[in-house]
């Protein structure tokens, strides 16, 4: 019999002003939320899992796991983890090479704009 691994989805949260990325995982059920930083309590995170099962983000059994529960249901794990949001050291050298490159083209060419003015202007 062949069974195919379960799937995971993969959902990013912006919170601006609480300066907090989130990203949800679901997989075969059990859903984790990664965070930036440590700023949700224990009710806005309730909310949160409920909000998420709601618009169908994760399963409908996480929208209310139970009237006198005020924790977030079984199978939801947070973690406070802001270094997996940061850009690896790949990225960050890939990006420093455009950079450096953008602004000597860029210098470049004005050194060229500034020779034609000043050629244009001894005339």
């Amino acid at each position: 019999m062949n069974t195919s691994p379960a799937e995971t989805h993969h959902y990013y949260f912006a919170f601006p002003t609480l300066d907090t990325v989130l990203q949800v995982d679901e997989n075969d059920g059990n859903v984790t939320v990664r965070a930036s930083r440590d700023t949700f309590s224990e009710g806005r995170k309730l909310r949160f899992i409920r909000e998420l099962a709601a618009e169908g983000f994760i399963p409908d059994r996480f929208r209310w796991p139970g009237a006198t529960s005020t924790r977030a249901a079984d199978g939801v794990f947070w973690e406070v983890d802001g270094s997996c949001f940061r850009p690896d050291a790949a990225h960050t050298a890939q990006t420093r090479r455009f950079m450096v490159r953008l602004l000597g083209a860029t210098a470049l060419f004005w050194l060229a704009l500034m020779g034609l003015l000043l050629l244009h202007g001894a005339r």
